[in-house]
């Protein structure tokens, strides 16, 4: 079968390191095997490309998190990514298991989430991976309020993004930040109240999507109400803050990690994103056969939304 994976590592120039060939059927004991419609890249793959997460032994290994496809029994799904191993411990597609830039994909029967019809299969593919973070980080990890308040720090990104849709579409009042200006005006257009990187905010909310790190962390301190919560699930501009322990406690302030959700989490989502018309940012759509197109697109770093990929084409 046709797949895109790392035949080697290039820690300078990743996509040197992507191969798109055939590659062997999947053949998993007691695994389902999915046809694949569509995926969605995400930074993970390029992470994989340059070594990070993948040894040399494990290579060639096919890429891709997020997909959705046909079951074997003909029904409309969407991987789930996260395996479990009997002893608890966990990794996601295209680190341990073949990923799902390929036609087929194979994973546990608990892996399959149905596909609401409401949604496209380049739409769904969107959803496990960057929408399901934001999702748990909103929900289960921020315990956002009804008629809460957020503040998203550096919107933009694919969960940053992600989270100022899905905080609109739970009725929050969401604000964001980004040093673009035209990201700022894409993100005004969603719903949330636009923000230079560092402002004044006109509240202090109940929760911060932090995925920024370093950079704007201390702004999270400052934005965030006395009891309040900073979901942390990245950290792009560095990991190690200096945080004003001070601001912590006088505030009551939780911090909190968080990292992808769980398969009942995912249908959640997918049913709220049926439920209120909710549809994932798409930056673009490229066809299976210009899949390295679709890589440079993500590697560029010029994207708005998920870079989709249509296994029909």
């Amino acid at each position: 079968m046709r797949a895109a994976y790392a035949s080697t590592f290039n820690s300078e120039d990743p996509l040197a390191a992507l191969t798109v060939g055939e590659q062997p059927e999947p053949a998993q004991d007691g695994w389902v095997t999915v046809d694949i419609k569509a995926s969605a890249l995400n930074h993970h793959d390029l992470w994989s490309l340059r070594g990070v997460g993948l040894k040399a032994e494990q290579l060639p290994m096919i890429l891709g998190c997020d997909a959705a496809g046909v079951d074997p029994d003909g029904n409309e799904v969407v991987v789930y990514s996260v395996i479990t191993e009997p002893n608890g411990a966990q990794s996601i597609l295209s680190e341990r298991y073949p990923g799902t830039l390929a036609e087929r994909v194979a994973v546990p029967a608990g892996n399959l989430v149905p596909k609401p019809a409401e949604l496209s299969f380049a739409e769904a593919a969107c959803l496990p991976t960057a929408w399901l973070t934001a999702y748990r980080m909103l929900t289960t990890k921020g315990r956002l309020p009804e008629n809460g308040s957020v503040l998203v720090q550096g919107a933009g990104g694919g969960v940053a993004t992600a989270a100022v849709v899905l905080g609109v579409a739970l009725g929050a009042r969401v604000y964001a930040t980004s040093r673009d200006a035209d990201k700022r005006e894409r993100i005004a257009a969603l719903g949330a109240t636009a923000l230079e990187s560092g402002a004044r905010l006109p509240e202090r909310v109940d929760v911060v999507i932090e995925t920024v790190g370093k950079a704007t962390f201390d702004h999270s301190l400052k934005c965030v109400n006395r009891g309040g919560r900073i979901v942390v699930s990245g950290a792009t501009s560095g990991h190690l803050p200096e945080v004003n322990l001070r601001r912590v406690f006088a505030g009551e302030v939780e911090i909190l990690g968080s990292m992808m959700g769980t398969a009942e989490e995912l249908d959640q989502l997918l049913r709220l994103c049926a439920d209120r018309g909710v549809r994932p940012i798409v930056d673009s759509v490229h066809a299976f056969s210009d899949v390295r197109g679709a890589f440079e697109r993500l590697a560029s770093g010029d994207i708005f939304g998920k870079v989709v990929v249509d296994h029909t084409k």
